[in-house]
């Protein structure tokens, strides 16, 4: 891994900080977002680090797509989502806050009561453990 000591997601990915990972490959790591936009609001990272969309490259960009393509199944089965969705935020004018590529996947239902872009809040870490522990990879 490319480790970035300044990255809180490299460090997430290194596992030097706590995250409630639900996917993980050798290429990508998928865990619960802690500041959720729905509940079951993940992220999808490359453990590779990249700055934003503009420096990923192309092999890291489709793990990262098809482990979204993943969750989103998940979400939409053991969730009931009725719809999902992909969001990547590019430079700090577009609310990227985390300079390291992230996908968000959100879960979205006909009634709620989500409009992007959302305010940032931290969600309670039980409900967030509950919704994970219908994503955990397989």
């Amino acid at each position: 891994m490319d480790a970035q000591r300044d990255c809180l997601f490299c460090r997430i990915a290194a596992g030097e900080i706590p995250a409630t990972v639900v996917h993980e490959d050798e290429r990508t790591l998928a865990f619960m977002d802690i500041a959720p936009a729905n509940p079951g609001h993940v992220l999808v990272v490359p453990r590779a680090h990249a700055t934003s969309l503009l420096d990923i490259g192309t092999g890291d960009l489709a793990a990262c797509a098809e482990a979204a393509r993943k969750i989103a199944a998940r979400m939409t089965e053991r969730l009931g989502a009725e719809g999902i969705n992909l969001l990547n935020s590019s430079g700090e004018a577009a609310w990227q806050t985390v300079m390291h590529f992230h996908l968000h996947v959100i879960p979205r239902y006909a009634e709620d009561p989500l409009r992007l872009p959302w305010t940032p809040q931290a969600g309670d870490p039980g409900d967030v453990a509950k919704v994970a522990s219908k994503l955990l990879r397989d």
